[in-house]
């Protein structure tokens, strides 16, 4: 009886261990995943080299702000000139919000102008599971050691307006700026805000 009490308890610790959020400052969570162009890609491949994390859902008026604004293109690439690897990943699940598929990922990196370097499909959710990533867009960024030291909201205004984009501050850019300056990312964990991941 107590070993399989034990037994439980393992198997319970073990099952929250896997979905436990990443905590910001300590090992960003190794991944795998298949692009929109079928190429497959590993964190691990960009040892060396900073990396951003970008969920998001062409569906979503969050995202679309963003997007239709020019303003996740404006800080692709100025994360992407400096270095930085920008990965977008959908994580919603087939015939859910969000779904997407790798023709229309193409077609919308293509038509908005993306800066992004590579599109994950995630579409088992299996890696947004991993990184707790709960809304569109959820921001992620790993330092050249693999170290999570910013997740959360692209900027510190909720609103899937435009009109509030002079005023807000872009919480990316500002992590990213620290980083880069040697410093200690000030906010290192924000509340993301967007359309609710449909897994």
């Amino acid at each position: 009886m107590k070993k399989t009490l034990i037994s439980l308890l393992i198997v319970a610790i073990s099952s929250f261990s896997a979905f436990a959020a990443p905590v910001s400052g300590q090992k960003a969570p190794e991944f795998s995943g298949k692009t929109m162009t079928g190429e497959t890609i590993s964190l691990s491949d960009f040892v060396g080299k900073p990396v951003v994390l970008e969920w998001t859902n062409h569906e979503c008026p969050y995202v679309g702000k963003h997007y239709n604004s020019g303003n996740m293109q404006k800080t692709q690439r100025a994360l992407t000139e400096e270095g930085a690897v920008w990965i977008s990943i959908a994580s919603s699940a087939p015939g859910k919000h969000g779904y997407i598929t790798a023709d229309l990922a193409q077609e919308l990196t293509t038509s908005r102008g993306s800066y992004t370097n590579h599109f994950i499909l995630d579409p088992e959710g299996t890696i947004g599971r991993m990184y707790n990533a709960t809304s569109t867009p959820h921001m992620y960024i790993i330092d050249e050691k693999g170290t999570l030291v910013y997740q959360g909201a692209i900027d510190d205004i909720p609103s899937a307006s435009v009109r509030s984009l002079p005023k807000a501050t872009n919480l990316v850019l500002q992590a990213w700026k620290e980083l880069k300056a040697g410093e200690p990312v000030s906010e290192p964990h924000t509340s993301s805000y967007g359309c609710a991941i449909k897994y």
